[in-house]
């Protein structure tokens, strides 16, 4: 499996949009989570989070096709936990173990410790591939609607 994560570029972010609100349209439709899903943010969001000093958004690419997106926050403080905020893979590209190895490689490219992710804790796919990959819960979770839990995750 050839996955690379591949910087993304200022005059790349339309194009990061454009896939997170597609990769997230199906999450949106079953949660209807308006006020914290990725599949509603603008623009001026992803602009905003791509100007931090701290995030660096990369392309997940197979076989130099874009099959995803990771947004690593990293404030290289050796203090604050990296954080994963967002990962998704497209859907026709979906159960092919790409999101595991993009996590991998961004935790070879930033340092494989002290990190932190979340996700919907009704996703049970989501919360397996974490944890497989060494991050346990921490206890904390986040009511977002009646159908909706974020569960958060660390991995030391």
């Amino acid at each position: 499996m050839d996955i690379k994560l591949i910087k993304a570029e200022f005059d790349e972010i339309k194009t990061i949009l454009q896939m997170q609100k597609e990769a997230f349209a199906q999450l949106y439709e079953k949660y209807r989570d308006t006020e914290t899903s990725p599949a509603t943010e603008q623009y001026e969001d992803i602009l905003r989070r791509f100007n931090q000093p701290e995030t660096t958004y990369y392309f997940i690419t197979a076989n130099d096709e874009k099959v995803g997106v990771i947004r690593v926050v990293d404030f290289k403080d050796g203090v604050t936990r990296k954080r994963i905020s967002p990962i998704f893979i497209m859907q026709d590209y979906r159960g092919k173990g790409y999101a595991q190895q993009a996590i991998k490689e961004a935790e070879r490219l930033h340092g494989e410790h002290h990190w932190k992710i979340d996700t919907i804790l009704q996703e049970k796919g989501n919360c397996y591939l974490y944890e497989k990959l060494g991050y346990h819960q921490t206890g904390k979770t986040e009511q977002i609607n009646d159908k909706m839990t974020i569960v958060f995750y660390e991995k030391d």
